[in-house]
């Protein structure tokens, strides 16, 4: 198997990240250049998380033949068997020769530091200069390719101003310590220790809340009145949001009206205005056209070209958040209807699961597997105790890493959980449960930190929405995230089982992995200080988080969050099960069959045919993205 299971990785990692990147952006109608940073930051951060366990056990395997070969002088005395041999050796407690099994997935040596080192540096270019670049590109309101290269420099110059004093005053700290004689491995060094500082910082905030809000989730999630409460919580507040986007398109149509009715079509400017018209959605291209043809030359004052950039701006921005909280309203709608068919179906003798509007059309899994019957029993029977034990789960690997997150400092006595297991393991070189336990630590620690950031209210705009409706933007902010914490997660991951020396200080071989990071020991305060001690604040954070201080902070600053306790909380939970059932109503009383009506719930709305924002009667969800012309389109 040399080399097979990392070959094996890379193949199926790469058809993961693009699996998920249809599921929530759309692969035929956003641009080229925002699907390819998207894939390679997302499938880059996938083989780290994938490819790190393997890097263990082929390190645990290198130390075990580097111990052997130190204590007996030379490696002559050390026996090399494979990973199907092991099993037919003799168990003999009194053997002199120290037998090293050599891993299923072991990796040849020089392959997997060549491979970090293309990993990591690929993803940190794509994190600190191409995604922010092709963000800022996306949303210019330049009309030009020129202008937008040019915009997107200037607002990113204050993040690259920032990156550059960062390092200048890491290197001005090394200087003043010692002698200037630094190799560009060591410049290196600092630079990707800054990087990382900056990623632990944000990494020990956003795990502290998702280690306790995930398993709390899941055990609310077992309640169904809970559920639809809060459904009912977030259908007032997206009734709020949605009218709010209606009301900013309505002003900033207002805004295109008045400079379309003043640039006439022989004026220098006509071509941005005809390009900001294209943005706008057909209704109301229609009616600008009515209102010139009848306004008889009435002239008004002209706008000047950095006017319209901004306009041009607005515009592409009140349209997208316009369609995203009309697609977002369609699905709260058909989750609330959901649950309320839950709750019917409960009490009904048929045991059968009955909705309200059927579904238009059945696929097969729903003919021959997940029958109304089975749904049923899942839906009202095994649901609950599945999420509750789900949560258990959940909350017994959160408190090994809290645990260990404040005791991995310690070495004599090993104290953190996750090192002590993967110990033991080590002894009886069981690489099969070293691997799949890093697997699990690292895929855990990954979810509490990425959909902490999806769930807190500040970075609702950055909202991964399946049905392929998350827009270009969020899709960038995604990956940029993705390779901005994942480095920082891992190195974290590797002090917590003691394989990362500048936290644990032994002698030990490193992984290929730490090895491209480089001696921390230039910056003695951040590998003996800050790596330390700070991620022990998660633990204030759990305990912030478990009594909901965040979220009552936040309600008292207006972004309302749901609390069951919380009076304000009632009261939209109220009003949105008022705006569901007069939606319900309002169905109804349409006089359409029942396959019509839920169409009607899946039609879209607008009818821009190039701005498709809604769902067919299929029940298809459309692209926000209008379709592909040019590889640097506008978003």
């Amino acid at each position: 198997m040399s080399g097979a299971a990392l070959a094996i990785v890379v193949v199926v990692v790469f058809f993961l990240a693009l699996y998920l990147l249809q599921r929530y952006g759309d692969l035929w109608k956003q641009q080229r250049l925002v699907l390819l940073g998207t894939l390679l930051s997302w499938y880059l951060c996938f083989l780290i998380v994938f490819i790190l366990p393997l890097d263990v056990s082929t390190t645990i395997y290198k130390q075990c033949v580097d111990d052997s070969s130190n204590r007996t002088g030379s490696v002559a005395g050390v026996r090399h068997i494979t990973h199907s041999e092991a099993g037919s050796l003799p168990h003999s407690s009194h053997s002199t020769t120290k037998v090293c099994v050599e891993p299923w997935s072991y990796i040849p040596d020089g392959v997997l530091p060549v491979f970090w080192r293309v990993v990591y540096w690929t993803s940190q270019f794509l994190t600190w200069l191409l995604l922010p670049f092709m963000q800022s590109y996306a949303q210019s309101g330049a009309f030009s390719m020129v202008g937008k290269i040019k915009t997107a420099l200037i607002e990113n110059a204050i993040y690259y101003g920032t990156y550059l004093l960062i390092f200048i005053s890491l290197l001005i700290y090394v200087s003043a310590h010692s002698l200037w004689n630094h190799t560009w491995a060591e410049l290196l060094t600092i630079g990707i220790t800054a990087a990382n500082t900056w990623g632990l910082f944000l990494l020990v905030l956003l795990l502290g809340y998702g280690l306790v809000e995930i398993p709390r989730s899941y055990w609310l999630s077992s309640s169904h009145v809970y559920l639809l409460s809060k459904t009912y919580f977030k259908a007032a507040k997206m009734a709020t949001e949605k009218a709010a986007a209606e009301e900013n398109l309505a002003d900033v149509m207002d805004e295109v009206a008045d400079v379309h009715a003043s640039v006439r079509y022989n004026h220098f400017l006509r071509k941005c205005v005809d390009t900001i018209l294209t943005k706008c959605p057909i209704e109301y291209q229609e009616e600008m056209g009515r209102n010139v043809e009848s306004s008889h030359g009435e002239q008004n004052v002209l706008p000047t070209k950095r006017s319209l950039f901004n306009l041009h701006k607005k515009v592409i921005s009140a349209v997208q958040r316009h369609r995203q909280t009309q697609v977002q309203w369609l699905i709260l709608l058909e989750e609330a209807f959901h649950l309320e068919d839950v709750a019917k179906s409960k009490s009904s003798p048929l045991r059968r699961f009955t909705r309200s509007f059927p579904l238009a059309h059945h696929g097969w899994i729903r003919r021959f597997i997940y029958t109304p019957t089975v749904e049923w029993y899942w839906e009202c029977v095994f649901r609950q105790g599945f999420c509750r034990l789900l949560a258990v789960v959940l909350c017994l690997l959160s408190a090994a890493v809290v645990w260990s997150e404040c005791t991995f400092f310690s070495t004599h006595p090993v104290l953190s959980l996750f090192a002590v297991f993967i110990q033991m393991a080590e002894k009886h070189y069981n690489y099969v449960c070293i691997e799949m336990a890093s697997f699990v630590i690292i895929l855990f620690m990954c979810i509490c930190v990425y959909s902490t950031v999806f769930r807190i209210r500040v970075f609702n705009y950055y909202n991964l929405v399946p049905h392929h409706q998350t827009d270009a933007y969020s899709l960038q902010f995604s990956g940029m995230l993705f390779c901005r914490l994942t480095p920082p997660l891992c190195l974290n991951f590797l002090g917590l089982i003691h394989m990362d020396s500048a936290v644990s200080h032994q002698d030990r071989i490193q992984t290929s992995y730490t090895s491209i990071m480089g001696s921390m020991h230039l910056l003695s305060f951040i590998s003996d200080g800050f790596y330390i001690y700070y991620p022990m604040l998660v633990l204030l954070l759990c305990f912030a988080t478990f009594y909901n201080l965040g979220s009552r902070c936040l309600n008292l600053l207006g972004l309302y969050q749901y609390i069951a306790d919380d009076e304000l909380a009632s009261d939209l939970v109220d009003e949105g099960r008022e705006l569901i059932r007069r939606d319900i109503t309002f169905t109804r009383r349409d006089g359409k069959t029942e396959e019509e009506q839920q169409a009607s719930l899946l039609q879209d709305y607008s009818s821009d045919d190039g701005s498709p924002n809604r769902r067919s009667a299929g029940g298809r969800y459309l692209s926000l993205s209008p379709p592909l012309k040019g590889i640097f389109d506008d978003v």
